[in-house]
């Protein structure tokens, strides 16, 4: 029997609130508690909670025979535990009824797995334990961040552990293969790679209630029959949805919820189908090939590559900024410090730069809270030239504390008891009245020149500001 595998990405982002030039080196918080906390909810509402009750009724109502899986990000985890916790609780009675699986990804739904290995297994061994402390397993299956993947990306996760990873079912990639079939990594042959079947997951994504297609509606008959149709020999069809497509992308009157209501019986009543985790099919299926992918793959755009995040100047230079610093957060102890490095990593600033306006363009300002991509890179840059001006402070205040621990304290004291016991010998001089007046007077001198010089140095614009470009209009 083949099978189904429904996997459902949950992601919310901690997003920037507007942070000028002027809050630099004199506020730092970042973020728009307010809209944060109205977007959780909000989508909670309308997508999380019920969405979570149509899916425990269906396992009540089906058994063992439904079955579907979770990747839930730590930004996305923090607000729900902040501001909803009682969605936290409704995947905890879907965990227990053990027909679901929960996926481990990047805590801060990051980038760092193109750039710095450390900090992409660190967050990965964060997200993992996140979940096992609320749902009480460990993950095996992993999902990167936008489903990115490469051969050397996967090659750290089966490193890591990991038996199976996720990834877009690129045209450009698989060439005349089909995605529905399960294949392994090109480095170790050991990570099992599941392929996103992108025209039925899209059919739901994007096109689900557009009444301008050509196959609106779309009833659970009709899907159904696209997958019966699939070549016998295949082997499973992955189904790589965003949550929030149930009832907040698409909405509830779109029909969205019945779709799924009923998606299950159709299946079973119409085809020879059975909804399988990533877990089992690991368990059930052999590779029929290596998958190569020499340069990274996502599962946004036309594209299916890394141009909604990285590519155009202001994304890259955001991003080599950003990451530019990881080497000093390595031995920072401050606890918020570490926090805001997680939550700017996110790769939602650096989509919001993005300058595609063509086959993507709606998708990309739907998703945009900026009025322009080169304003969210000016509120980022704004956001890290303060963030970079703590870190240089923490490290720098390390690097002394570290110092005056290794001078001895015999050393320390000495200088100054000699002083004191010079001073004790020395006789007291007189002072000569029209000395001291000269002497006050330089004194004054001094204080002046000091005030003329701090004037200066405070009119000049702080080495860290970001600078207008011309270029920022360039499209990638």
């Amino acid at each position: 029997m083949r099978s189904i595998c429904l996997y459902f990405q949950v992601h919310q982002p901690f997003r920037l609130r507007t942070y000028r030039f002027f809050n630099i080196g004199q506020d730092h918080h970042y973020y728009d508690d307010y809209q944060n906390r109205h977007i959780i909810r909000r989508v909670s509402e309308k997508c999380y909670l019920p969405a979570n009750n149509l899916m425990l009724e269906l396992i009540r109502e089906y058994g063992s025979a439904f079955k579907v899986s979770y990747s839930i990000s730590g930004t996305a985890l923090e607000q729900l535990q902040a501001h909803v916790p009682e969605v936290i609780d409704s995947f905890r009675q879907l965990a227990d009824t053990g027909q679901v699986e929960f996926i481990a990804e990047t805590y801060a739904h990051s980038l760092a797995s193109l750039t710095n290995r450390d900090e992409f297994v660190n967050q990965v061994e964060m997200h993992a334990a996140k979940i096992e402390e609320l749902f009480g397993k460990r993950p095996t299956t992993f999902r990167n961040t936008e489903l990115i993947y490469s051969d050397k990306i996967g090659e750290m996760v089966a490193d890591m552990g990991f038996h199976t990873m996720l990834t877009e079912g690129a045209k450009h990639i698989l060439g005349w293969k089909s995605p529905n079939f399960i294949y392994c990594n090109r480095n170790n042959p050991k990570l099992k790679v599941l392929l996103r079947n992108f025209r039925l997951s899209d059919d739901l994504t994007f096109r689900f209630s557009n009444q301008d297609w050509s196959e609106w509606p779309l009833t659970t008959e009709k899907f159904v029959n696209w997958i019966e149709k699939v070549d016998k020999n295949e082997e499973v069809v992955n189904l790589f949805l965003d949550y929030e497509t149930i009832g907040e992308h698409q909405w509830k009157e779109t029909g969205i919820f019945d779709f799924f209501k009923f998606l299950p019986g159709t299946v079973f009543s119409k085809s020879n189908f059975k909804f399988s985790t990533p877990e089992e099919l690991y368990n059930e299926l052999q590779p029929v090939a290596a998958i190569s992918v020499l340069h990274p793959i996502s599962w946004a755009d036309e594209e299916r590559d890394l141009t909604a995040w990285l590519g155009n100047e202001l994304q890259d230079e955001a991003f080599a900024k950003l990451y530019s610093y990881a080497p000093k957060i390595r031995n920072c102890k401050n606890k918020q410090i570490l926090k805001d490095w997680l939550y700017l990593q996110t790769s939602n600033h650096f989509y919001y730069m993005c300058t595609k306006w063509f086959s993507a363009g709606e998708v990309h300002k739907f998703f945009n809270p900026y009025g322009s991509p080169y304003e969210a890179f000016i509120n980022y840059m704004n956001v890290l030239s303060d963030f970079m001006i703590r870190v240089d402070e923490d490290a720098e205040a390390a690097l002394t504390a570290d110092e005056e621990a290794e001078v001895p304290a015999e050393k320390t004291t000495a200088p100054r008891a000699a002083k004191i016991k010079s001073a004790a010998k020395t006789p007291a001089k007189v002072a000569d009245p029209k000395e001291k007046v000269v002497k006050t007077t330089k004194k004054e001198a001094d204080v002046k020149a000091k005030v003329v010089k701090t004037t200066k140095k405070e009119s000049k614009p702080k080495a860290t500001a970001v600078k207008a470009k011309t270029s920022g209009g360039k499209k990638g």
